[in-house]
């Protein structure tokens, strides 16, 4: 039985002499190299840095980027089957606004991507839509996710709100959370 608050009290050694500043890349085994460079570019709006070809690298890799540094992502077209998610869970990616993540739940519908949740989780208490590549890895768009300060103060549990929609997500909103859309035109009423 795992004991939350037990785990909760381990911290970094004493004296580190390095500090982690953010996740830096990470680097996913696919079937087929194009599709899946057609999946994040075209569909996900990432863009090419570089590419590597079978000589360098058996299947070939991708590097692509949403930001300033070479590559967040990239790709290894050597896998022999779709991922079986055995080795990592999912992966997140920031947007700057609510309304991204309304607009980005319209696009990967309108490209008939797998949507798999939406709305927001608990801990952490970002809104997001969580979706599958081509090659079944899960991956995630959100906004919203809860920064923890120098003072180390974690949102209690019973502030989280759990959703199943995007839109119970704007109706539902923890403490301290402005989930007021720039564009209401985006807030879908679904029937009950």
């Amino acid at each position: 039985m795992i004991d939350p608050e037990q785990l909760k009290q381990i911290q970094p050694s004493r004296g580190m002499p390095f500090t982690v500043q953010k996740i830096g890349h990470v680097v996913l085994n696919v079937t087929d190299l194009e599709r899946s460079l057609r999946f994040y570019v075209e569909v996900l709006g990432f863009r090419i840095s570089d590419i590597y070809p079978d000589s360098m690298v058996p299947g070939g890799m991708a590097f692509m980027r949403c930001a300033t540094d070479h590559h967040g992502v990239a790709l290894v077209g050597s896998a022999k089957k779709a991922s079986g998610r055995s080795e990592m869970h999912h992966m997140a990616f920031a947007v700057a606004s609510l309304d991204e993540v309304f607009r980005s739940r319209e696009h990967l519908r309108r490209h008939g991507v797998e949507i798999v949740y939406e709305g927001r989780r608990r801990a952490g208490c970002q809104i997001a839509v969580e979706f599958l590549d081509p090659d079944g890895h899960h991956l995630e768009i959100y906004w919203g996710l809860d920064e923890i300060g120098s003072d180390g103060f974690v949102r209690p549990p019973e502030e989280w709100r759990q959703t199943r929609t995007l839109e119970e997500a704007v109706d539902d909103a923890p403490p301290g959370q402005d989930t007021s859309l720039r564009e209401p035109s985006l807030y879908v009423r679904r029937a009950q």
